[in-house]
């Protein structure tokens, strides 16, 4: 058979233990990994994608194919334009990867953080490129342990609470408001410290990680009047001592009567 296979693997948050039974065997079909390098320290990251294939596929046998992931301009104007902008230079530069390193009848994998279906672009990026047409292949996602669910059981809680609902959102949108109807919020891509603009009342309670499942993980929770200017200086200082951070937090509000 000479179809092409795309596998989108989700890895988990960091601990090679966090890789699904489903994952490790896909892990060791594939005959290429496709790596987006982040520049500078935040290359770390493509270490540990390596540490966990070191875990799982000891025999090796598989190749490599590495590119720099082309970076987005962040900037606070024209913000839909910017993400639409990489994600189509991010698929330019995947479907060459595909095109070079991807021969007919073999099986190429891109190592996704936590899960691919939340907060990544990659399952759409390959949907993009197949549908340029270029390339002919099969596409298979394989779920993984989000870091949501790493923090949420580091800190031995819960994502709702009893018959309510949780959302799942950015830094950028809390800053805006807290989401109408609930009284949890997960928060990613937090660039910004959002959660400070709640950090007066006495109501909210956080638990906010880092790193979470790698070496480096860093967790703090407690009332976010008491705790939000540590978090505030602990960010401050792993991404300066790291030159990258990777966090998520859970802000909970005391139960009110929205159900």
């Amino acid at each position: 058979m000479d179809t092409r296979r795309v596998e989108i693997i989700g890895i988990g948050a960091g601990d090679p233990g966090h890789v699904t039974v489903a994952a490790v065997a896909a892990l060791n079909r594939a005959d290429v990994f496709f790596f987006l390098d982040k520049p500078d320290a935040a290359g770390e990251l493509s270490d540990l994608r390596q540490a966990i294939l070191d875990a799982h596929v000891p025999g090796g046998g598989y190749r490599l194919a590495r590119v720099p992931d082309p970076q987005r301009l962040r900037t606070e104007a024209g913000y839909g334009e910017a993400v639409e902008d990489w994600r189509k230079r991010r698929a330019d530069v995947c479907e060459r990867l595909l095109a070079e390193h991807l021969a007919p009848g073999e099986t190429g994998a891109f190592l996704v953080w936590g899960d691919p279906a939340l907060y990544d672009s990659i399952i759409s990026v390959v949907e993009d490129i197949r549908a340029r047409g270029t390339i002919d292949f099969d596409i298979e996602v394989y779920a993984g342990i989000s870091s949501v669910s790493a923090l949420a059981a580091r800190c031995h809680t819960t994502l709702n609470q009893v018959g309510g609902a949780v959302q799942v959102t950015t830094g950028r949108r809390l800053e805006q408001a807290w989401p109408d109807g609930v009284d949890d919020v997960v928060v990613m891509l937090d660039a910004r410290d959002a959660y400070l603009a709640y950090a007066d009342d006495p109501d909210v309670h956080i638990h906010w990680g880092a790193y979470v499942g790698t070496a480096d993980e860093i967790i703090v929770s407690g009332p976010l009047t008491e705790v939000a200017e540590q978090i505030r200086r602990t960010r401050e200082t792993a991404r300066k001592d790291k030159g990258w951070i990777m966090d998520t937090y859970l802000l909970r509000r005391k139960k009110s009567s929205v159900d």
